[in-house]
């Protein structure tokens, strides 16, 4: 249920005023360089605004999709290598936190010693599958394969109650498909057809790199066909996407006594008992006719394909950090056959990757001391409570809800919790070892410690003082169970803010990201929580319908975009982000017009473009991308945003004043006429 605006980069610039004051040489924010100005606004935004940078940024092998804010994630990057290498090149004591960094770092990039050791990182667990002889002995297995991060079959996490959003239960969701969505084994399209083929073939070489095909004296083929017919009885099981998005599908608490009774094969008992919950009482059940799935499969599956099923998710689970042979087999399917990358990036890059996700808190913090002191904070606090005070106007001005509705809704709006920058209790790492016997070892442990870490929410009052990312992610997020938003240090600089420029472009960037999470208050999922973050209805009954009727406006135009000849756009998938785009656009656009009368924004021309114009323009560099066939197939199946040039080209036709601002009119390929635009906050 988070919202995330899938961004990339880092963060440097810093606010250091409460109110910004225009300097003597302050630019526009506009880099004309970006930009193709021999293409038409009116026909094609996104080339007008961002052709000069995607002629000027190829992509290279490395990447499947590059755009401005993966340029930054570079930078970024590079950033937390030398923070970490600093580390790595010196000796610190045994279990510090500097030292369980150094050791993990050069336990990735020990390249000889990965290549010495093979398979053998994974061939005690493998051994252990291949001797499974009894449904007993596959039980506990499973609670073992989950203690370690390894899920088959479902996921356990620990989320808000939605009936009691000031508590923690623990959840079951569907997992348990090695290729992570449903429509990769059940559509029949040419493409995922050839995925599918390309799957089976890595699944093959990597039951026989892994030794399991010889230890179980089963061709790998044969092994590989098992897991197969597995993981699409669970895929046939599985919600799509869309459903996915539903929350009141995907609530179902209920005691443990009736998840038992429902699957005595699971023997759920035992398993909350072995994961380190023994006081389970009850808990969601998110999806219920998947957990049936799994009992279904438990029952009367064969073992020798519920072994060859496990030891496939220890294997591909592994294989990142394992030798180069099982590195380049996962690259080859998950890199160059899903999203069309040539190369692998650089060993240091994944370490750096890996470290994050294992110490990512840790990381944060030094990176926070180098590049983020606290007074940074202080400008981006300001620009949010200027977008609050923006909805809030739009909220009153609508002409479409009751009053009713309207004043819950800015009630919601005033009670969101806002996080900027980082957290202001760091996590504790002491409990985490880390060691230099594999490099593969140390990530079970740390999936070890994330799970208990985890578990030792569930049944207690919810931390609404946790992030739910690091402060380098440039990334930022909505969590309606909390009514929350989060901008992480790493985004606090261009394209999203630029300290230099005028702000029309900084609210046409920074601004409609501000206004984009908040708006996921009140996108199709969000406004179904109140301002406590319970799953409630708190909208008058024409007014829901009303807000349903406007929001199909969104689907049925996202639905017609054509992203590769013969594939079009998931309108009911990419709902939410295009009401949360159309919401932070609007929101932005008033929060500017009012900095403008305050004389904080230039109402004047710079560079030849009216604040409206940069507004625009600004909105557009965010979004500057290049991007392969192959991914944009791949993101279309599963990301819940729509891509790149549709956050501009399909989105920005729905916002009068773009098509005022650049004089987009009937017949231009950009217009489209007020009665069939969507407007909703």
């Amino acid at each position: 249920m988070k919202k995330f605006v899938i961004l990339a980069g880092c963060a440097l610039a810093l606010f250091t005023a409460s109110k910004p004051v225009p300097a003597p040489n302050q630019t526009s924010g506009i880099d004309r360089a970006n930009m193709d100005t021999t293409a038409n606004p009116a026909d094609d935004f996104y080339q007008y605004a961002c052709g000069g940078w995607m002629k000027n940024h190829p992509l290279t092998a490395e990447y499947a999709r590059y755009g401005s804010f993966d340029k930054l994630a570079e930078e970024n990057q590079s950033k937390l290598k030398e923070l970490i290498t600093g580390l790595a090149q010196q000796q610190h004591a045994v279990g510090s936190i500097p030292d369980k960094i150094a050791t993990l770092y050069n336990m990735g990039m020990d390249s000889v010693k990965l290549q010495q050791q093979g398979a053998a990182p994974i061939k005690p667990l493998l051994d252990v599958i291949s001797k499974l002889a009894t449904k007993k002995q596959i039980q506990s297995e499973l609670i073992t394969l989950h203690k370690n991060g390894i899920f088959p079959f479902f996921e356990l996490a620990a989320e808000a109650d939605y009936t009691n959003s000031k508590m923690t239960i623990a959840w079951l969701y569907q997992g348990g498909i090695g290729m992570g969505q449903r429509d990769y084994y059940l559509e029949n399209d040419d493409h995922t057809k050839e995925i599918r083929a390309k799957y089976q073939e890595m699944m093959t070489k990597m039951f026989d790199l892994s030794g399991y095909a010889k230890l179980t004296k089963t061709p790998a083929a044969k092994l590989t066909e098992e897991v197969m017919a597995l993981e699409t009885e669970l895929a046939k099981a599985s919600f799509d996407r869309v459903t996915l998005r539903d929350p009141h599908k995907n609530f179902n608490k209920m005691e443990l006594a009736k998840l038992v009774a429902m699957t005595p094969d699971v023997d759920f008992n035992a398993y909350f008992k072995g994961v380190g919950l023994p006081n389970m009482k009850s808990m969601n059940v998110a999806q219920p006719e998947f957990i049936k799935a799994v009992q279904n499969v438990l029952k009367n599956g064969k073992p020798s394909a519920i072994k060859a099923y496990f030891a496939w998710n220890v294997i591909n689970t592994a294989a990142p950090y394992l030798s180069e042979d099982f590195v380049k087999t996962n690259f080859a399917f998950f890199g160059k056959a899903m999203s069309g990358r040539e190369v692998m990036r650089p060993r240091w890059k994944r370490v750096v990757t890996t470290i994050n996700g294992s110490l990512g808190e840790a990381v944060g913090q030094m990176y926070v001391e180098k590049y983020f002191p606290p007074s940074a904070k202080k400008r981006m606090v300001e620009l949010v409570h200027n977008l609050q005070d923006a909805f809030a106007q739009r909220i009153q001005a609508s002409e479409w809800m009751d009053q009713q509705t309207k004043n819950t809704a800015v009630e919601k709006l005033k009670a969101i919790h806002v996080k900027i920058g980082y957290p202001d209790k760091w996590r504790d790492y002491s409990n985490l070892k880390v060691s230099t016997d594999s490099y593969f070892a140390n990530i079970l442990r740390s999936n070890q410690f994330d799970l208990a870490y985890m578990l030792n929410k569930v049944d207690k009052p919810t931390d609404v003082n946790e992030w739910l990312m690091t402060p380098q992610t440039v990334n930022a997020y909505y969590q309606p169970t909390t009514n929350e938003i989060c901008f992480p240090a790493a985004i606090l600089q261009p394209p999203f803010f630029n300290q230099q420029a005028d702000d029309a472009t900084n609210y046409g960037a920074i601004g409609v990201v501000i206004g984009h999470e908040m708006t996921h208050g009140f996108d199709d999922e969000g406004r179904q929580y109140d301002l406590t973050g319970n799953l409630k209805d708190w909208w008058q009954p024409e007014d829901s319908k009303k807000f349903d009727t406007r929001a199909s406006v969104l689907v049925d135009y996202f639905n017609n975009i054509e992203v590769v000849p013969g594939t079009k756009a998931n309108g009911k998938l990419t709902l939410g982000e295009n009401l949360a785009d159309n919401g932070g656009l609007h929101i932005s656009y008033v929060a500017m017009q009012n900095a403008m009368k305050k004389g904080d924004v230039n109402a004047n021309k710079m560079d030849g473009f009216t604040p409206a114009q940069r507004f625009f323009l600004g909105y557009a560099t965010v979004w500057a991308s290049n991007i392969r066939e192959q991914e944009m197939l791949r993101l279309t199946k599963l990301d819940p945003h729509s891509l790149a040039k549709w956050r501009v080209d399909g989105t920005l036709p729905h916002i009068d004043m773009f098509l005022e601002a650049f004089g987009v009119k009937p017949g231009d390929k950009m217009y489209l006429p007020k009665e069939k635009q969507a407007l909703i906050w």
